[in-house]
């Protein structure tokens, strides 16, 4: 977001003073006290945008803090306590730069999780939604600034977000504003590959375990029905569901998944192993060998802030030919250990996994490339590079770029997007497209395949946000600037949470539908399983049908000003993707 001018910087933080305002406003003086399985907890009520009351425990530590000789490492439950602790107010996001105004931001101490319910007693315990930010394993909290639970709310559900170690305690990298590739550090996601220091990687992922583990044994206290536990999350956090559903780690501890924008099958979802550590310590000012012991010392003891302010790209350019998402992202694990999450690759996991018996809504939205729209107008290279798209077959296929083999698939890729036409800024809409199919689409559709081979008694439903807003779109606003409209990755969570770029909606406004739709498909599917939550349209949208892919016919429930269902977009592009593969590769 360096891209953004300063008075836009000025006016965002004016929303976001005016946001805690208002917070404040909203919470009353009334307090309650609930017993966890750790210690009990004060609460406190507070009324949404709309009016309505909530009981609102935040802080609520899942883990030890993560620091010392815990920083990098898999979490440890927290120590129980006697007295009441306060958790009335949000605790600290994850250490990391800030998405809008790059300064330094948040702790290492941050595994805490947020809990919101209408009712600590009710009549029968309600369904249990359990949010995973995204953010590209980069940045993101569980805040009410950007999640609160306002909208979701009004239905009849616990709603439960929580924290986990991102990758910005590290390097202060800008390949992203150059090459449009994330790079990610530590301490989530540090991988060393000496078993003795048992440091194996995907501390983020298994922040996450434990924050599951915490909510399957505390939810009932707080109105929730430990039986019915759905899980959702976007971008990063979506693949982070995916995770959680193919992992042994969590079997059984929820029952309903959600994922939008991402899987564990998209390209950034998992990082290839270089020297990264040492890299980056390298960066922050190791001038040792490339040692694993001694780049862990000096990684271990260093400043948060210190490694955050490492500059430099960690990436070569040859990588970044490759489009490597990652420098430190969620990885394979090179040795199993008790806490191990990803043991294999995630095409394989997903074979055996546990949750091919659950529920799965599985989706994204209509333009999910826009997210990279002011830096490619702001880096039209990368567009020039393109005239050769070897280097966009997919890494997973693990092809010798210079192979004649890769550069047929590269020029097929090339004719699919851009026929005769020559990359530039012209064709700035071809490559967002291609850019949406690879980094998102292709990925999805890979997952509703894999579901319909090995997950043939849970239903999967599949579905397309297309909901175009001039002023509630907040991430398209926030990454192309107000003139450009389309609906962009992310674009979905402004009507799912309220957040402090929002403003109170009047009821018969195409935005506060649009809630009232997303948020009645996601509580509905929440409570049963069924995301038909309209009575008059209770058939409307009904599972994946293999019969009907077998014939290359995939349809999915386009989420806009109605709710329709349509044959999905671009399947034939999407399907040149798929010719690359072999079919045990594909599945």
């Amino acid at each position: 977001m360096s891209s953004m001018a300063a008075f836009d910087q000025f006016k965002i933080g004016l929303k976001m003073v005016d946001f805690k305002v208002q917070q404040r406003r909203y919470r009353t003086s009334e307090k309650t006290v609930v017993s966890t399985t750790y210690g009990p907890i004060k609460g406190v009520k507070r009324k949404s945008i709309y009016g309505q009351s909530y009981f609102s425990f935040e802080r609520i530590p899942f883990a030890k803090p993560p620091v010392g000789e815990l920083r990098y490492k898999a979490p440890q439950p927290p120590e129980v306590w006697t007295e009441v602790r306060s958790c009335t107010s949000q605790g600290p996001k994850p250490l990391q730069k800030h998405f809008v105004f790059e300064m330094t931001d948040g702790s290492e101490d941050c595994l805490y999780l947020n809990v919101y319910t209408k009712n600590l007693y009710p009549t029968k315990p309600m369904p249990v939604m359990v949010w995973i930010y995204g953010g590209g394993f980069q940045f993101g909290e569980a805040s009410r600034e950007c999640y609160s639970p306002d909208y979701l709310l009004r239905e009849d559900v616990v709603v439960i977000s929580i924290n986990y170690r991102l990758g910005p305690l590290g390097t202060n990298d800008d390949t992203w504003k150059k090459k449009h590739i994330f790079n990610i550090s530590l301490p989530g996601f540090l991988c060393l590959d000496d078993p003795e220091l048992d440091v194996p990687g995907n501390a983020g992922l298994k922040d996450q375990v434990l924050a599951l583990r915490w909510v399957k044994a505390n939810c009932s206290r707080f109105g929730g029905d430990s039986a019915n536990i759905t899980i959702f999350g976007d971008s990063a956090g979506s693949a982070s569901v995916h995770y959680m559903m193919i992992t042994e780690q969590t079997h059984g501890l929820f029952h309903k998944a959600i994922c939008m924008s991402g899987n564990t099958l998209s390209p950034w979802a998992v990082t290839p192993q270089r020297n990264w550590p040492y890299r980056l310590a390298v960066q922050a000012g190791y001038a040792g060998e490339n040692n694993t012991r001694d780049v862990w010392e000096f990684l271990k003891n260093a400043k948060g802030s210190e490694i955050i302010k490492a500059n430099g790209e960690l990436c070569i350019d040859e990588e970044k030919k490759e489009r490597i998402g990652f420098s430190f992202g969620p990885v394979i694990e090179p040795y199993v250990t008790s806490h191990c999450v990803v043991p294999k690759k995630p095409i394989e996991m997903m074979r055996t996994a546990w949750s091919n018996n659950i529920p799965l809504i599985i989706g994204g939205v209509s333009n999910e490339g826009l997210l990279l729209y002011s830096e490619t107008k702001t880096n039209p290279k990368c567009l020039n590079e393109l005239d050769d798209c070897r280097f966009v077959v997919p890494i997973e296929l693990n092809m010798d770029r210079e192979s004649a083999l890769c550069r047929e698939y590269g020029d097929q890729l090339r004719q699919c997007y851009y026929g005769d036409k020559t990359p530039s800024l012209d064709t700035l809409h071809e490559y967002l497209q291609m850019v949406s199919h690879e980094y998102f689409w292709f990925p999805i559709y890979r997952t509703v395949l894999s579901r319909l081979q090995y997950a043939r008694s849970a239903p999967t439903y599949l579905y397309r946000f297309d909901f175009d807003s001039k002023h509630f779109n907040h991430l398209r606003i926030l990454s192309c600037g107000k003139k450009v409209r389309g609906t962009c990755h992310g674009d979905d969570l402004s009507y799912l949470f309220y957040n402090s770029l929002a403003r109170k909606l009047k009821n018969h406004t195409r935005e506060y539908k649009c809630i009232e739709r997303l948020v009645g498909l996601w509580t509905h599917f929440a409570a049963c399983g069924n995301p038909n939550f309209d009575p008059e349209q209770e058939d409307l949208w009904q599972p994946v049908d293999p019969a009907a892919v077998e014939k290359h016919q995939l349809k999915c429930l386009n989420i806009s000003d109605e709710l329709k269902v349509i044959d999905v977009p671009d399947l034939k592009k999407l399907m040149v993707w798929e010719s690359f593969f072999r079919r045990d590769e594909l599945l």
